[in-house]
C-alpha cells in the first residue's frame, strides 16, 4: 500500500500560504524561498511517485508561467482535485472532479511507493478526517503571519504524532517529520 505524505511549508502559526501568496505576490510573502532547505526539498520530492494537490495549490503555479494541464513538477504524475478547474487530463496531469477520498483510497491501495500531498489545506483536512495521511513533513518557516490558508483548512484535528526525524537549517527553517498515530 502506498504511503500518503503531507509535505508542505508552514508558518509557526500553522498557515500554508500568507496573504501575499493568495494575492499572487510571492515577492512580498513572509515564507522563505531561499536557503539550504530549498535544495533538500528538491531532492526530497524526487522520492515521490506522484503529487496530489487542490486547485488553489495547482493554480499557484500559473503565476510562474504554468498552464492548466501542465505539470508543476517534471517527472511526477500529478493528480489535481478540483470542481472548478477545466482542462483535459493527460499522461502527466489528471484532473479529478469527483470524490477525492474514494480516489485516494484506491490510489493508495494500488501503489506501494510514496504519494506527495503538497497542498490544499481543505483537501488535507478532509484526508486527515478519513485517516488517509500517513506522515507529515513540515518545512516550518520562522514566521508568524496571522492569517492565510490553515494547514488543515477548516478541520481542527486532535492528533498524536511520532517524531521520526528533525532537521534544522541555518536560516531558521525546521523540518520535522512525523508519523500520524490514529486512534
Amino acid at each position: 500500500m502506498a504511503e500518503l505524505v503531507y509535505h508542505v511549508a508552514v508558518s509557526l502559526d500553522n498557515f500554508i500560504a500568507d496573504q501575499a501568496m493568495l494575492e499572487g505576490d510571492i515577492n512580498h510573502s513572509f515564507f522563505l524561498f531561499e536557503g539550504e532547505h530549498v535544495p533538500d526539498f528538491l531532492s526530497d520530492i524526487q522520492h515521490y511517485e506522484a503529487v496530489l494537490m487542490g486547485s488553489k495549490t495547482y493554480e499557484f503555479g500559473f503565476q510562474f508561467g504554468a498552464k492548466p494541464g501542465e505539470p508543476g513538477y517534471k517527472g511526477l504524475k500529478h493528480y489535481i482535485f478540483s470542481s472548478s478547474l477545466q482542462f483535459e487530463s493527460n499522461e502527466e496531469v489528471e484532473l479529478i472532479e469527483g470524490d477525492a477520498v474514494s480516489f485516494i483510497e484506491n490510489l493508495k491501495r494500488q501503489g506501494d511507493g510514496k504519494l506527495w500531498l503538497c497542498g490544499g489545506g481543505e483537501l488535507a483536512g478532509t484526508l486527515l478526517e478519513h485517516k488517509l495521511i500517513d506522515q507529515l513533513v513540515l518545512k516550518v518557516n520562522p514566521v508568524i503571519i496571522g492569517e492565510g490558508i490553515p494547514l488543515f483548512g477548516s478541520v481542527k484535528p486532535s492528533l498524536k504524532l511520532d517524531l521520526v526525524e528533525m532537521k534544522q537549517y541555518p536560516n531558521g527553517v525546521l523540518k520535522p517529520t512525523y508519523s500520524i498515530i490514529y486512534t
